[in-house]
Formats: structure tokens, C-alpha cells, sequence
């Protein structure tokens, strides 16, 4: 079920974003500690945006300028998130957890609407266009994303297609290099200093499987239902909820 759940978050993390809704409150159903969950979900879903990115390599070359540009906000970001996660106390973590899988749901909900927005923009005049508040949110998605990072994907696209004027398609793929390097950091960073808080069973099983998602997300998830994928993500999300609240 792991396994199965990292190929779905894979999927939709190249798709839409959101894709941690998918494995954390799955790893969570199976009992896995908030602070252990979180930290080997991070470094097992890169293997997934390693995977998007590639099939989305051309989408992506449109905006290297703007890439180029973001990286350094965006690592010094995750780093940041990184950071905060592991001084944070674990009971802090797991109390906060409700409130940040109820406010990814919140944006999964909101999603549809944020994206229409996004591709309405299509003039391709000022792609490289990097202003340094966008550059200030990056750092924010970043600290984000290096903390939880559920939703992040959501949170690009809304970001992007609002402060930059290309295709729906180009927004997309800058969207996972950036959700990648974010995870990509934070994994490095929790490698180097709480190597004693990572499962590699649950690294191995949602690595394998969001590598597979990530390649089939670029290549056929533009067909799937998004409506369908929202559904899953609420209802698996939901289910994490009462369990956490309730009976945790």
C-alpha cells in the first residue's frame, strides 16, 4: 500500500502537487511517527520529481532563466524548512500536523480555480520576468517545503502563473524542477543530521514508487480526471485527520 501510494503521489506531484497528502497521512494510517513519516516521505518522493522533471525537461527549458534566478531563494528556503523541522520539539510537529494537512486541503479544494487563473496568462513577453517579492515567496514555499511540503506543487502554480506570463504547460515544469529542489535540499539536510530518524523501508518503498508515478504523470496524467485525483486526496487526507484527532 506504501509502494501503491508512492507511485500515486508521484503521479500527481507531476501533474497538480499535493502528492504528500497521498503517502504522509498513509504512512501515519500505518502508525509511523509524525516527525519519522514526514522525513522519509521527503527523501523518498525526490526519486518522483526526478522522474516528472525529466518528462517535463522541455516544458522546462522555456523558463532556465527564471530558474536560475529562483534557485538560490529556493534552496535557502528548504534549508530553512529543514532546519525548523528538526529543532522544532517532536510533540510540537505533531501537534501542528491537523492544522497543515487541513490547510493543503483547503488549497487541493481552491486548486482548480488557482490553475485557471495560471492559464489564462499565455503572453510570453516577460517569462523572465523575476521581481524580487516573487523571489520572497519563493524563499516562503521554500521554508514550506522543506517543513511539510504537502500542496507545494498547488502553492507553485497559483505563485507562478500569477507573477509570470507563459504557458500553462512551461509554468508546470519550472513548477517540479522547484518542488524537487526543494525536497532534494531538505533530504540532504536530514541525511547529514538526523540520519537516526529516517526509515529506509519507508524511503525504498515510496522512492520505487513515486519514480514510476513521476514518469507516468508526465507521459499520460494530463488524461486522468483531475476531479478524481482531488477526490482521493481529500478523502485519504480526511481519514488522517480523524485519526490524528481523534484517535491518536
Amino acid at each position: 500500500m506504501i509502494f501503491a501510494a508512492g507511485i500515486w503521489a508521484g503521479m500527481i506531484n507531476t501533474i497538480v502537487g499535493s502528492g504528500t497528502l497521498i503517502t504522509f497521512p498513509t504512512l501515519l494510517l500505518f502508525g509511523y511517527p509524525a516527525l519519522t513519516a514526514n522525513v522519509s516521505n521527503n527523501i523518498g518522493i525526490v526519486a518522483g520529481g526526478i522522474s516528472g522533471t525529466y518528462g517535463y525537461r522541455h516544458e522546462a527549458r522555456e523558463l532556465m532563466p527564471t530558474l536560475i534566478r529562483l534557485a538560490p531563494a529556493a534552496i535557502l528556503g528548504a534549508i530553512t524548512g529543514a532546519a525548523l523541522l528538526l529543532t522544532l520539539p517532536a510533540s510540537s510537529f505533531d501537534a501542528i500536523v491537523p492544522a497543515l494537512i487541513a490547510l493543503a486541503l483547503i488549497m487541493v479544494i481552491v486548486g482548480p480555480s488557482i490553475q485557471r487563473r495560471a492559464a489564462q496568462r499565455k503572453d510570453p513577453d516577460d517569462t523572465r520576468h523575476v521581481t524580487p517579492a516573487l523571489m520572497v515567496a519563493i524563499f516562503g514555499l521554500g521554508i514550506y517545503g522543506g517543513y511539510f511540503g504537502a500542496a507545494q506543487g498547488i502553492l507553485l502554480m497559483g505563485l507562478l502563473g500569477i507573477t509570470l506570463s507563459a504557458g500553462i504547460q512551461a509554468i508546470n515544469g519550472l513548477k517540479n524542477v522547484l518542488g524537487t529542489l526543494f525536497n532534494a535540499v531538505a533530504a540532504l539536510a536530514f541525511m547529514i543530521f538526523a540520519w537516526d530518524r529516517i526509515d529506509w523501508r519507508i524511503v525504498a518503498l515510496i522512492g520505487g514508487g513515486s519514480l514510476i508515478g513521476g514518469l507516468l504523470g508526465s507521459r499520460i496524467g494530463r488524461r486522468l480526471p483531475p476531479l478524481v485525483l482531488r477526490g482521493l486526496i481529500l478523502l485519504i487526507g480526511t481519514l488522517a485527520l480523524i485519526k490524528i484527532i481523534w484517535f491518536d
